[in-house]
């Protein structure tokens, strides 16, 4: 699928920045920018190196300007804004005919009888961007193009400091102990060291983050066409000496996508889109060498609950079984006290264990592997794993995760947060959840039914998984909400049990059923009249009075807003499961999915192109929020097409 785009995407500087592109090279780097090629966050970049994958970014090249030059004038083909009143903007999105994005984005420009397409690409598995310009000069004057890289070198998200060293030596760039090799058949000079402190962004601006950014300029590239003819400039920045060609590059990034796609074999446009996308998620972990899976660009890392949650979509649905496999693997290793990590050691930093979902999700995993795969061998290497996590449970963990006398599971104890809705503000809990959550206790019995099924072909600790599932499965009546017709959010004696929010749709989408058809049936109906929406589920009621019907601002609102209402779309994956589920997965229930998948193709051209972002306002969900691209949400979504196809 190849994402078109024409001037009236851009009638405004703003409206040019709405959307952006990704790229990611599997070793946790990326370049992302603009439709209109501008800078509009910290974390945007031509060129974000991972020097230690995944997480060890530096912003090396953050933005490209570029100039024609005529006779008696020179015309800006760059766009990017600036602080008010410091620097005139870049608007070279007055010129810009076209965008389009499928494996790589590519640009188009007239100016003056002048036409410029210009193509950038990332390497895969390593540190290195290519840029080329096609120009084909139609007027009857010669013309140079400028091209001056903004260059940054410093830790993603960081600030240059205007007293930072940049230096050419050679065929490189060198600063902060980091080193830029380049390729090019332009004409390469040596520029005054400059420092550019005007930067605007406006996306970290809107979310209170700091909204502006430094750069430095020490070399250009001129590339000269005569009046009548057509010339090729290209560029090649890459970490290591004798960077790749661009058109190495360029059939590389097409050949891998294409073979994603062919792999997972979607009829579906935009979920062959998808499983393109969720690739863009793998990556290279060096601290245990082996494969991981980012939450999210451009802020997040590898967290263990979301990679437990998006591995079945991201990897499973699309066929890509062996990624799968590293990654379990990747976690099983680092299993401790029936916990699987958070967080991941980094340097002499411990691994985090923060997390009450990810070792059951674990288990959930490797059973949809199984159920993919009928792969024995590999469910026996994760049996005893599997065994003491169920273990632990019933004995108690750390963060109070013990199970009770009833067989559900209590989680959470002082201000540890341990379910996926784990913000917390220094010592105050917006959404707090301590007690028994509902979807913990539906993972639970999930897990106690597949150990049952399992241990009747693998060789290990053995316990009557049956009769304690019996138990949960009675003691789950707890849930239920006479008044409201749907489950409770959790068991805590508090306000918090009758919110109706989002996390009762899994104990209805799980594989082993804990509720009856009709009470499923009832949690469904629930749903879609209080929390569905075309983009996500909300994380609350509207009409619960801390609704929050905005997310943005201050870090502050923004966490307070995060799990209140606001619209997140991996949810979402649930819901068209479970109505699937309880509609007998018929052709009827099939139909009125794909056609409510529709509008959800739509927000695959809005925000990062080709990607579902994470988040949406809670009362109207127009406009993507928070990280551009997120695992889970690419992943359950995924999940939902793999479904429809069987």
């Amino acid at each position: 699928m190849n994402f078109l785009y024409g001037k009236q995407d851009w009638k405004t500087f703003e409206r040019g920045e709405e959307n952006c592109f990704l790229m990611t090279n599997g070793l946790g780097g990326f370049s992302s920018l603009t439709m209109i090629g501008s800078c509009g966050r910290n974390d945007h970049g031509v060129l974000m190196a991972c020097v230690k994958s995944p997480n060890h970014r530096y912003n090396m090249i953050h933005r490209l300007e570029e100039l024609l030059h005529f006779e008696e004038e020179k015309i800006h083909i760059s766009s990017q804004d600036f602080r008010r009143g410091k620097r005139k903007r870049e608007e070279g999105y007055y010129y810009q005919c076209g965008f389009s994005y499928e494996d790589y984005p590519v640009w188009s420009y007239l100016v003056k009888g002048v036409e410029v397409v210009k193509k950038l690409v990332l390497m895969q598995e390593g540190n290195g961007v290519g840029v080329s310009y096609e120009i084909r000069n139609r007027s009857e004057e010669d013309v140079t193009l400028e091209v001056l890289p903004h260059l940054q070198f410093i830790p993603k998200g960081s600030l240059l400091s205007d007293q930072q060293v940049f230096a050419v030596e050679g065929d490189s760039i060198a600063s902060n102990g980091l080193r830029l090799y380049y390729k090019t058949n332009g004409d390469f000079s040596e520029l005054p060291l400059t420092f550019h402190k005007e930067l605007y962004y406006a996306y970290d601006a809107c979310d209170g983050r700091r909204e502006w950014g430094c750069t430095a300029v020490n070399h250009h590239i001129l590339f000269r066409v005569s009046g009548g003819e057509t010339g090729k400039l290209e560029l090649v920045y890459g970490m290591k000496p004798e960077p790749s060609k661009m058109e190495d590059m360029l059939q590389d990034i097409c050949r891998r996508r294409e073979e994603l796609a062919k792999q997972a074999d979607f009829p579906e446009g935009a979920a062959r889109v998808l499983a393109q996308s969720a690739n863009q998620f793998v990556s290279y972990r060096a601290s245990t060498e082996g494969q991981t899976l980012l939450a999210g660009f451009p802020f997040f890392e590898d967290w263990g609950r979301d990679t437990m949650i998006a591995i079945s979509g991201c990897c499973l649905a699309t066929r890509q079984y062996s990624t799968a496999k590293s990654i379990l693997r990747t976690f099983q290793a680092y299993c401790k006290k029936g916990l699987m990590p958070n967080l991941f050691p980094e340097g002499k930093e411990a691994p985090g264990y923060n997390t009450v979902d990810a070792a059951l999700l674990f288990i959930l995993a490797v059973y949809e592997y199984y159920r993919k795969t009928k792969d024995t061998d590999f469910v026996q290497s994760m049996y005893d794993t599997m065994e003491e996590i169920i273990h632990w449970y019933i004995e108690g963990t750390d963060f109070g995760i013990k199970m009770q006398e009833d067989g559900l599971i209590q989680a959470g104890m002082e201000k540890d947060q341990v379910t996926w809705m784990d913000v917390r503000v220094e010592n105050y809990l917006p959404t707090p959840r301590h007690g028994k959550p509902v979807e913990i206790n539906a993972y639970w019995y999930n897990a106690l039914c597949i150990m049952k099924e399992f241990s009747g072909f693998c060789t290990g600790k053995k316990r009557d998984y049956e009769a304690l599932a019996v138990q949960v499965r009675e003691s789950f009546r707890k849930f239920w909400n006479e008044e409201a017709g749907c489950l409770k959010d959790v068991l805590s004696g508090t306000r918090a049990d009758t919110q109706i929010r989002c996390n009762q749709i899994w104990a209805v989408s799980l594989p082993f059923s804990v509720l009856s058809p009709e009470r499923e049936k009832q949690v469904v109906d629930v749903v879609f009249r209080k929390l569905y929406t075309p983009y996500g589920l909300r994380t609350l009621d509207p009409a619960d009075e801390e609704f929050w019907p905005v997310y943005g601002g201050g870090q502050l609102e923004r966490d307070l807003a995060y799990h209140q209402g606001t619209v997140w779309v991996f949810p979402l994956g649930g819901y068209y499961l479970a109505y699937l589920k309880v509609n007998g997965y018929s052709e009827e229930a099939k139909a009125c999915v794909r056609g409510q998948l529709q509008n959800l193709e739509a927000a695959l051209r809005e925000g990062c192109i080709g990607q579902l972002a994470e988040i949406y306002d809670g009362a109207n969900p127009v406009s993507s929020k928070g990280c551009f691209a997120q695992a889970w949400s690419v992943g359950e979504i995924l999940r939902v097409y793999d479904a429809l196809r069987s």
